[in-house]
């Protein structure tokens, strides 16, 4: 696979024969959008024109409804991760802003879709709306399509338990303590992108180093406690231990989000690392001296290599 990133209009050429287009926010890469950008790279590959995602950073909703934003499934580093191993072609970053928010869907699909991107065909999700308060339907789509001379394809949902996959199922499952089921419907693990900053080393004194990473405060990260899971660090993968939740060794942090990676003894401090949590192994709990988590960290090591290798089996 590969995938071209372009932050921006100013940084799109426009290509001169036209292309093949899927536009939305795509939070998590799911199912259905992956049903979506199937159908996206065939119609290009049919009628010999390249494909491009159109996404959004950030969420339009922030704006949109700045009082009660969702949290995000996928950041843009980590919806980036997941299309370079599923998308050939190019994906364009927008960056929403007020300008963009109150275009018309006329407005919208004319001097953007048309004008500066030269689409042949639109490729959409069922229930795909756009322009100023999302006013623009499939059937706007439809007739904005006869218009402006491109061709549009509707793709139909990926129904699961009789429901349509979506962002906000899955948001739901994950916030009400579901990962496993929010994982399934995703198609592929759950990503939680951090930079590691320095701690206040206890980790390492018990002989529990942690990697202490600083997220997206709009990410939404499973339920606290600790859970099995995979690191990936250059492109190479590794087995440990994450921690979500209040670290009451460190009361001056509100959440603390570390993971304590097996076999692993390298300086990662102010690099991106990708942790991928797996199985949900207890809650948080609160020790009144580090020799109580030492033992409690013995356990909890115990059980996620008892997982490993069931697993490996």
């Amino acid at each position: 696979m590969s995938l071209t990133i372009i932050h921006g209009l100013e940084n799109m050429t426009r290509p001169e024969k036209g292309l093949v287009a899927t536009i939305g926010t795509f939070d998590g890469i799911h199912r259905g959008h992956k049903a979506i950008i199937e159908q996206l790279e065939k119609g290009a590959a049919k009628i010999g024109l390249p494909s491009l995602m159109i996404t959004f950073e950030p969420h339009p909703r922030t704006l949109v409804t700045p009082d009660s934003p969702p949290l995000l499934l996928t950041c843009t580093d980590e919806k980036i991760k997941i299309l370079e191993e599923i998308h050939d072609g190019m994906l364009l970053v927008l960056r929403f802003n007020r300008q963009l928010m109150n275009m018309t869907a006329e407005e919208f699909a004319r001097d953007i879709l048309i004008e500066k991107l030269n689409v042949k065909k639109l490729i959409v999700g069922y229930d795909h709306a756009f322009g100023r308060n999302r006013s623009g339907t499939i059937n706007d789509l439809m007739n904005l399509s006869r218009l402006l001379s491109f061709s549009l394809e509707v793709v139909d949902p990926v129904i699961v338990g009789g429901r349509p996959i979506s962002s906000t199922r899955i948001r739901r499952l994950i916030e009400g303590h579901n990962l496993s089921a929010a994982i399934d419907l995703l198609g592929h693990p759950y990503p939680a992108a951090g930079t590691v900053r320095r701690g206040i080393g206890l980790g390492k004194k018990i002989g529990y180093p942690t990697a202490n990473l600083e997220y997206n405060p709009r990410k939404l990260l499973p339920k606290d406690g600790v859970y099995s899971c995979r690191v990936e660090i250059d492109e190479r993968s590794y087995h440990g231990m994450m921690f979500i939740g209040k670290n009451h060794f460190n009361p001056d942090l509100e959440k603390s989000f570390e993971v304590n990676i097996f076999d692993f003894d390298r300086d990662i401090y102010d690099k991106e690392i990708f942790c991928y949590p797996e199985i949900y192994i207890r809650e948080n709990r609160k020790y009144d001296d580090p020799s109580q988590l030492v033992e409690q960290l013995k356990l909890d090591k115990q059980k996620v290599l008892m997982l490993k290798n069931r697993g490996d089996s």
